[in-house]
């Protein structure tokens, strides 16, 4: 056996720790000295005999303490050391203050380090103070005590808030600066969230007239989670009006003044807070003058007195007005703008029959359109006057009881038509610009503003016009004759081919019946063809008169341009109507070529005759008898002629009925 003094002792770090936690207790340090000597003794003895193997198995541990010895001095170590949980408050004991940091030992095996920007009054600390702290960490990356004094108030004032929240307490507090959707409240050195919704019972348009000021708040919602808390001032506003509400209410009756501040303004209206309770002051009630919006009235905040016009059973819709405690802007309005008055205004409105003027506040007269101008026709008031324009115009009528005035502004200048039958006499040649064309005729104005007509009838002595443009185009400064003034419906008639010769006259015997002459067809109807014959003058053909037969319209033979020999089977003067007829023109054409061939076999009769002279007496015996009988046959031949003369005129009187359709047909598809 090994004696065990000689044996090596190994070291324990668990005793080792024991006896550092109980380095005052000298019964311990004496037991321990035995053991370092043991130690030592060993540690000789093995490098004296370096030849000596000891086996592993043979080192037994020296054990220092028994069990219960043990047990008793883990407990002292253990209750020198205070729990620690993080997220807590703990109480603290500063150690040093430096410049930038303050040591505060909270019996830990370590103390912590608090910069000096926590403490709102760092002058006032002192070393031994005692105070509140908030454990953050136990032990960082670097292995330090973390704590925060910062927090540590953040939680005293935390438990407060909840608390005041869950009584419903007021809370004192600044509003320190302004974020999206409201403002920051300092509450008790917390940050509180205020809606913009939640400052007032009005809507707040400038936020950063709040900021500085001091107001008393009500805790309206706690998140515990993110430590958020929202706060409203409205409640209290409320609160505070509940009372004045019910009071304005149970009074409230129709017609009653009472006074306001403007709220909200909208399009159709504004809203106006009676003291807690809002009424409606719609567009129409805020004047008797005409108002676009109601900015041009009141503005946002302003007070005004307002009549109550009216509310409902649970009177949650007032309606109220402004203009009702003014005078009605139409009492002695006769007497202020008599008939025959020239008043000035302002145009306010316009639309397609008129313009309205404001004469002033509430009173509006109407120009009629025709009202606007005595010799222009104009389309539409805006051609005339503006919206905003400051004009003059002469009262013509007024109906106080249907509030409707009568303007005129033609009536400011003389009427031009007064002496228009002197300036434009019947007869008279005057000259004139064309302006304006139309399917009836052709306008030309004599002055500004004077415009005669000249009717579609009366551009051409000759030919049937179908549109004034194949005669005048606009623009086109011509001679007219006056043909008629009707003042009372202010029309003057013009005539344009009164200014030349009517050649009708002398075509009577140029267009005799039976007279040759060509014309060019230039448009074609169902009944005929309309030919312009020399001098500028129409013709008809009718259908039957056409050379081409088994034709059922004349465009299946004939075309525009074609130039064709025609006979006049009639001349009216009067309806200025030349009928023709190709088919007697190609007749005579035939018999004159016949005719001429005539003149040519009796050219050769004289030598024949010398030659019968010679022949025997039995053949001019014959000839006696042949005169004989053509004596007695003729009048038979006589009678041949007159039976031609009765189909002719039957043939003319077809041809007029036909020329008669065919202006007839003309003047329908015109029209």
């Amino acid at each position: 056996m090994t004696d065990s003094s000689n044996q090596p002792v190994t070291p324990n770090p668990e005793e080792e720790v024991q006896t550092a936690a109980v380095a005052g207790d000298e019964s311990a340090s004496e037991k321990k000295k035995p053991a370092a000597k043991a130690k030592k003794t060993v540690k000789t003895d093995l490098f004296a005999d370096e030849d000596k193997v000891i086996d592993i198995s043979e080192l037994k541990d020296d054990q220092e303490y028994d069990d219960e010895e043990y047990n008793n001095f883990m407990q002292l170590y253990d209750n020198t050391i205070a729990e620690f949980v993080e997220g807590e408050l703990v109480t603290g004991k500063i150690l040093a203050i430096g410049d930038s940091e303050v040591a505060v030992d909270i019996g830990f095996k370590s103390e912590g380090v608090i910069p000096i920007e926590e403490f709102s009054k760092p002058e006032e600390l002192k070393i031994g103070d005692e105070i509140e702290v908030f454990l953050d960490t136990v032990e960082d990356t670097d292995g330090q005590l973390v704590l925060s004094k910062k927090k540590a108030d953040f939680m005293k004032v935390w438990e407060k808030i909840v608390d005041s929240h869950a009584r419903g307490e007021v809370l004192r507090g600044t509003c320190v600066r302004r974020i999206k959707g409201g403002i920051v409240v300092d509450l008790m050195g917390v940050d509180a969230f205020l809606p913009g919704s939640q400052i007032d019972v009005r809507p707040i348009r400038d936020f950063d007239a709040y900021i500085g000021r001091e107001l008393d708040f009500r805790i309206v919602k706690v998140n515990e989670m993110r430590k958020n808390i929202v706060v409203s001032h409205r409640v209290l506003v409320e609160e505070t009006l509940k009372e004045q509400r019910q009071k304005i209410l149970d009074n409230l009756e129709k017609g009653q003044v009472l006074e306001g501040t403007v709220k909200n303004i909208t399009d159709f209206g504004v809203f106006i807070d009676l003291g807690g309770v809002d009424g409606l002051l719609h567009i129409n009630d805020l004047s008797w003058g005409r108002v676009s919006h109601p900015s041009e009235i009141v503005s946002l905040d302003d007070k005004i007195k307002v009549q109550v016009l009216d509310f409902n059973e649970a009177k949650d819709r007032i309606s109220l007005g402004l203009k009702q405690l003014q005078p009605h802007p139409w009492i002695d309005v006769d007497k202020k703008y008599p008939v025959g008055s020239t008043i000035t205004g302002k145009v306010v409105s316009i639309s397609d029959y008129g313009a309205f003027v404001e004469i002033e506040k509430g009173v509006e007269g109407l120009i009629h359109i025709s009202e606007m101008s005595w010799t222009q026709h104009i389309r539409h008031p805006s051609k005339v006057v503006s919206i905003g324009e400051t004009i003059e115009a002469k009262v013509l009528n007024l109906d106080v009881e249907g509030r409707k005035i009568s303007l005129g502004l033609k009536q400011l200048e003389p009427d031009p038509w007064d002496q228009i039958e002197e300036r434009y006499p019947v007869g008279s040649t005057q000259h004139g610009v064309v302006r304006n064309l139309t399917n009836f005729g052709a306008f030309v104005e004599l002055e500004e503003g004077i415009d005669g007509l000249v009717h579609i009838s009366d551009l051409s002595w000759t030919k049937k016009i179908r549109h004034p443009g194949e005669v005048l185009k606009k623009g086109d400064e011509v001679d007219v004759i006056v043909l008629n003034v009707d003042k009372a419906n202010r029309r003057i008639s013009l005539g344009y081919k009164q200014t030349r010769e009517n050649p009708w006259d002398t075509f009577t015997e140029r267009y005799a019946v039976g007279t040759e002459t060509t014309g060019k067809v230039v448009r074609m109807i169902d009944k005929g063809v309309i030919t312009e014959l020399p001098d500028d003058v129409d013709g008809f053909v009718p259908i039957s008169h056409l050379v081409k037969d088994n034709i059922n319209k004349p465009s299946d033979g004939y075309a525009v341009g074609d130039t064709l020999s025609l006979v006049v089977i009639e001349f009216n003067a009067e309806n200025k109507k030349i009928i023709l007829s190709e088919k007697l023109a190609h007749e005579k054409g035939a018999v004159a070529e016949k005719s001429g061939q005539k003149e040519d076999a009796a050219a050769e009769a004289p030598a024949e005759e010398k030659a019968a002279e010679t022949a025997e007496q039995p053949e001019a015996e014959a000839d006696a008898s042949k005169a004989e009988t053509a004596e007695a046959e003729a009048p038979a031949e006589e009678a041949a002629p007159a039976e031609e003369a009765a189909k002719d005129a039957a043939q003319e009187e077809q041809a007029s009925d036909d020329a008669e359709a065919a202006d007839a047909e003309e003047e329908k598809k015109e029209s």
